[in-house]
């Protein structure tokens, strides 16, 4: 075995010190918001500096934010987008990219350049707004789902991945008459399933988070996305209606550890899914990202 040099050495540990300061700095927040949500309301409004622990414990927060109606709402909503925009998202960037994948496609390349134009040059938001409003689909959760069914990155991605399976398969599956759809889904797919977790993360994580268009189009508060539910909280001040029974100096104080409990509600679902895909994420986005 070959003896680092001190050159080295000295490079790796300047490196494991950079990366640790860079872990620090991006998971120092979110254990912040952690425990300042399960700290008491006053001692957390006379903290100064670093919270290393809550301050005093309490789950007053949680149960505030879980007793408001808007939050199971905003939930079922949410839950509703995600399952019903994914399921849309996966078939239809699937068909897109099976077909744009093969040779034998008539005008393949003009129809690629238009689609990656799309992604320099778009119509704007208000030729947006009065397309959804056209259709029939303002006020509703469709207009969450149907304008972002695809994806022009992922479309692409999936594409590259599905360019890198052997051109044999698919003459094999033929010649045993095997059609498109077969090809696709007992073929295809099960060869790219790498691909397709980096599909249902990138697709989860953008619907999930997404309340700018929910903003845009949803006027009826009972179709209310959760993201807009914390956009409410936060930027607002709905968070001190929630302090129910409490006095106004109470209230104030509490309505700070509400936001950050209705930071961690929001935020815990997403993260407890990415575990599952994290071990597909790089394969799958270098698949696809690598021709040939």
């Amino acid at each position: 075995m070959n003896r680092a040099t001190f050159g080295e050495k000295i490079f790796d540990i300047g490196n494991v010190l950079f990366l640790s300061i860079m872990m620090l700095a991006t998971v120092y927040p979110i254990v912040y918001v952690l425990f300042a949500s399960l700290s008491d309301a006053g001692q957390l409004m006379a903290h100064n500096g670093f919270l290393w622990k809550p301050a005093g414990f309490s789950i007053e927060a949680y149960e505030n934010v879980l007793r408001n109606p808007m939050i199971g709402k905003g939930y079922a909503n949410t839950f509703f987008v995600v399952a019903v925009g994914l399921t849309i998202n996966i078939l239809l960037t699937s068909f897109g990219s099976y077909a744009l994948s093969r040779k034998s496609l008539k005008y393949r390349k003009p129809i690629m350049m238009g689609i990656v134009f799309t992604m320099f040059f778009n119509g704007g938001l208000i030729p947006l707004y009065l397309t959804v409003k056209g259709v029939g689909l303002s006020d509703s959760l469709w207009a969450l789902i149907i304008p972002q069914a695809v994806n022009t990155f992922n479309l692409i991605l999936m594409k590259t991945a599905f360019e890198a399976i052997p051109d044999a398969l698919e003459e094999s599956a033929k010649i045993d008459g095997a059609n498109d759809f077969t090809i696709l889904f007992r073929i295809i797919l099960p060869l790219s399933l790498p691909v397709v977790a980096v599909m249902l993360l990138y697709y989860g994580v953008s619907h999930w988070n997404s309340w700018f268009y929910a903003l845009i189009f949803l006027q009826e508060r009972a179709l209310f996305p959760l993201q807009l539910i914390l956009r409410e909280i936060l930027l607002q001040g709905e968070a001190s209606s929630m302090a129910t029974g409490a006095s106004d100096m109470d209230a104030a104080a509490l309505s700070a550890t509400l936001k950050y409990a209705t930071i961690i509600v929001a935020t815990v679902p997403i993260l407890c899914v990415y575990p599952f895909l994290q071990k597909y994420f790089v394969k799958g986005a270098l698949i696809g990202a690598i021709k040939g």
